[in-house]
């Protein structure tokens, strides 16, 4: 599966080492992917970023370093202009190759993409398109604040457009101070024409403090997907319980 989201920094990777934790729960091998991170570090073992780290820490198996984040990018911002400031080019082909090595390891591979839907890699390729080359189903995470609705509907209108699979979404209570945080739920849910699948607490410290009933809260999707062109009343009876 594919994670992306309506914004950047709005917990996507607390969604997917979540989605990790709640897929070993159930007894099964799963394992996340980070194909590209700006802002990595600079450590005694290479480049290092927060996010794939996070997410090693989660894998059962687990892979090396390389395999999880074969794109890393040392300056902190948009990953086509970090390579175009460190004189690289984004490339598919070893995003390709780790992710058919990860694949052979466990029954599951989580992928968290960076940015949004539409965030440009260069200036002829998007994360929309490695997502196509990938041919992986999507699952939206929405952040939870003032603005989510405008959001959510542009980016699943997006996700549709391109021809994308979507899951569906699972909301993130960044703001935890938003108000009609409740009403806006309920509209996502009926505006969306794909199942909740679960909503996440406020998280201060965003993943590293991740319990077993974050995880329980989530619903896994199925193999099948629902179709997208469900209409939103059925998706209703596919929504987890909250934490509310």
């Amino acid at each position: 599966m594919f994670i992306t989201g309506t914004d950047t920094d709005i917990g996507k990777t607390y969604v997917s080492v979540t989605l990790l934790q709640a897929l070993r729960a159930q007894g099964r091998t799963a394992i996340g992917m980070k194909p590209i991170a700006s802002g990595c570090t600079v450590t005694a073992n290479g480049l290092r970023n927060e996010d794939a780290l996070a997410l090693q820490a989660a894998c059962d198996p687990r892979p090396d370093y390389a395999e999880i984040n074969p794109i890393a990018l040392r300056t902190p911002v948009s990953p086509h202009l970090a390579a175009t400031i460190e004189a690289t080019r984004i490339e598919l082909s070893p995003i390709h190759q780790a992710f058919t090595a990860l694949q052979a390891r466990a029954q599951h591979v989580i992928v968290e993409g960076v940015g949004g839907w539409l965030a440009p890699l260069r200036e002829d390729l998007s994360v929309a398109d490695l997502v196509r080359s990938m041919d992986l189903p999507v699952i939206l995470v929405v952040g939870l604040r003032l603005g989510c609705l405008n959001h959510a509907l542009l980016s699943v209108r997006a996700i549709l457009a391109d021809g994308g699979t979507l899951l569906g979404w699972i909301g993130n209570a960044v703001d935890p101070a938003m108000r009609a945080r409740e009403g806006n739920l309920d509209t996502l849910r009926h505006l969306l024409p794909v199942p909740c699948l679960g909503v996440l607490k406020h998280q201060p410290d965003s993943f590293r403090q991740i319990s077993a009933l974050d995880a329980a809260v989530l619903s896994i999707p199925p193999s099948s997907p629902t179709p997208t062109d469900s209409r939103p009343e059925t998706a209703h009876d596919h929504v987890s319980t909250t934490n509310r």
